[in-house]
């Protein structure tokens, strides 16, 4: 893709008028929201500003490239302006900026603009180009002279290497948007060092991933390895290296210095970095919370294509028939069969292990892995649900931690197998007897127990019998408490008592359907993975899926957890305000005709309570920063 696809005549704007860095930022905006390019264009300045605040993108020689990468942008795009008289940009060489590239890119931008994005920031390096452009009176001309110096790059080319005895040198480019300052940081180091005569490699960690990643061999041999990043990067793989360690700006600002102080070895050798429950243990408490829900956010987000993919092949094997994966019944499907088989029986039963693994695995690393797995496998056969998931998760990493603090001092000669037997050994071991022992029995007691005060019940207060029934559906998900409700409703039905399943049925709906709905009307308070994965919860909760909920649960359970009990509570009530009777066991909006009493005032049911719950998410969830 050429660089003036993405920047044509209508982004172009040769007579800016701002004269601060916020009235340039405001111009380009509106230049990039008129050609129609922005889908928001107040959350497309807010992620700019955003960037900027990470560090500015005012490179310096008169140039400033304020850019963002967003679901608020509608199609990738580039906005030109200049500015005669200069605007004050926050440079990092303090000179005014007289040219302003505003890079909008999708969040999901495809790898062929994203290259041709980076490849502007690579030409803009080039003086000639800089001088050409001021003096540019016209936008053909602007164009023409970017179509001039945009030539495609072999990926070799990045890593442009000098064969001179000036000393092998490694360097590492990121930012945070892997756009535009990790491209120019490349190009300033690799145009200083075919200057000095310099033997250098960069890798660049940019929006489309790695390129030109640096070997085992090469870090070996190399002299010492520049990491210019102001975003993470792998870094134990440079243990014992001399590393220079700066902000991606500085690789643009001063490339000499540092290539002159690896070629001398003049940095620290980097020791290896600290897990992140070190971290934390040493952090202040706010650093705490912002780990745990790190280490939750990764196994939830681990876990989201079991629950959406699963989910989904569950509810189209309903379209067959309620009953049509029961072998033993008319309506029975061999191919609905196959579909329910592999979302329930087989994705869903991972769905609990997984949780607990990657929790386990953002704790400890990769040695928390196994044993977290173990734990949510135990959580899951023990019906403790996603609740005990993430207790197992969590017990996993921090055991997997304490093992390793234990065998610090072990023998040299011992490293090697602590990864491949201490770890998996004694983690799977005390997690899995920690489980066994202390949470498995406790939970399964609390299932009996509930399911026996549900029984003493009976059916005398209907309204409130509903409205403890539909909150149950939603508290833990698929858990011991939801099972006990469900179990409770199958049981009525055997003894011809419809009403208590209906509202089972309604509160079970409610979860999913109503955090669906919270995405639609407060895009603002989800991320993009939640605002995807609320689609899928429209399907899973129109079949009675309740586990369509989980992820968001588990991702905010103090705000979700009561918005949903709130409303799947009401929605089992209002099922036995209007009478409604349900014979199937199963089955959402598909059975939805043949219960008893008026099948209309049930969906409207589930929906009071679907919409109380979209309202008290929205209330009580915080715009995601």
């Amino acid at each position: 893709m050429r660089i003036t696809e993405l920047l044509r005549e209508e982004t172009i704007a040769l007579n800016l008028q701002a004269e601060s860095k916020s009235a340039v930022i405001d111009e380009l905006v509106s230049v990039l929201d008129k050609s129609g390019n922005l889908q928001d264009a107040a959350e497309f300045k807010k992620a700019i500003h955003a960037r900027e605040s990470q560090s500015t993108t005012g490179i310096g020689e008169g140039i400033a490239i304020p850019h963002a990468k967003t679901t608020a942008v509608k199609s990738p795009a580039i906005a030109f302006g200049k500015s005669t008289a200069g605007v004050d940009y926050e440079s990092l060489d303090g000179a005014s900026a007289h040219l302003f590239f505003m890079i909008a890119a999708t969040d999901g931008a495809n790898q062929t603009h994203l290259e041709a994005l980076s490849r502007l920031s690579s030409i803009l390096m080039d003086a000639d180009v800089r001088k050409e452009l001021l003096d540019a009176a016209t936008k053909e001309e602007v164009l023409e002279i970017i179509n001039l110096h945009d030539k495609e790059e072999e990926e070799e080319s990045v890593s442009e290497e000098t064969s001179t005895s000036g000393g092998k040198v490694l360097a590492v480019t990121a930012c945070p948007t892997g756009i535009a300052h990790t491209y120019m940081a490349a190009d300033a180091l690799k145009a200083k060092a075919k200057e000095l005569g310099i033997d250098l490699k960069v890798e660049t960690n940019g929006s489309g991933g790695a390129k030109n990643v640096l070997t085992s061999a090469e870090i070996d041999s190399a002299a010492a390895i520049i990491v210019a990043a102001d975003t993470k990067v792998e870094m134990n793989r440079f243990k014992g290296k001399p590393v220079i360690e700066v902000p991606v700006a500085e690789a643009i600002r001063k490339p000499q210095e540092l290539l002159d102080k690896a070629l001398k070895k003049d940095a620290p050798l980097y020791s290896g970095g600290k897990s992140d429950s070190e971290t934390e243990d040493e952090g202040a408490e706010n650093k705490q919370r912002t780990g745990f829900y790190k280490h939750l956010m990764n196994g939830v987000s681990n876990m989201l294509p079991f629950v959406v993919g699963g989910g989904i092949l569950i509810a189209i094997s309903f379209l067959f028939g309620i009953q049509s994966a029961n072998p033993d019944h008319a309506e029975y499907n061999e191919f609905a069969a196959m579909l329910n088989k592999i979302g329930g029986t087989n994705a869903f039963y991972l769905m609990v292990p997984v949780l607990a693994g990657f929790i386990a695995m953002s704790i400890a690393d990769r040695p928390g892995f196994a044993p977290g797995m173990v734990g949510g496998l135990i959580a899951a056969t023990g019906e403790s649900g996603f609740l005990g998931g993430i207790i197992a998760g969590f017990l996993a990493g921090y055991v997997v931690i304490g093992i390793k603090r234990l065998t610090n001092n072990f023998p040299a000669a011992l490293e090697g197998i602590k990864p491949v037997l201490i770890y998996p050994l004694l983690g799977i071991f005390i997690t899995g007897f920690i489980m066994l022992q202390f949470l498995v029995e406790p939970l399964s007691a609390v299932n009996s127990g509930v399911q026996n005060w549900l029984d003493g019940l009976g059916t005398g207060n209907l309204v409130l019998l509903g409205l403890i029934l539909g909150g149950m559906m939603a508290v833990d998900m698929g858990g011991p408490i939801n099972k006990a409700a469900f179990t409770f409703g199958i049981a009525m039905i055997e003894g011809g008592n419809l009403a208590p399943h209906a509202a089972i049925m309604a509160g079970g709906m409610v979860p999913p359907l109503g955090l669906a709905l919270a995405t639609t009307l407060f895009k603002k308070k989800f991320n993009d993975n939640e605002r995807k994965a609320g689609i899928a919860a429209y399907f899973m909760g129109a079949s009675f899926i309740t586990e369509g909920a989980i992820p968001f649960a588990a991702a905010d359970p103090f705000r979700v957890i009561p918005s949903i009990v709130t409303g799947a509570a009401i929605a089992g009530a209002l099922t036995m305000v209007f009478g409604i009777g349900l014979p199937a066991p199963h089955g959402g909006l598909f059975v939805f005709p043949v219960v008893e009493g008026n099948p209309f005032f049930y969906l409207l049911a589930v929906l009071i309570g679907s919409v109380i719950t979209a309202l008290m998410v929205g209330f009580l969830k915080k715009p995601v920063q």
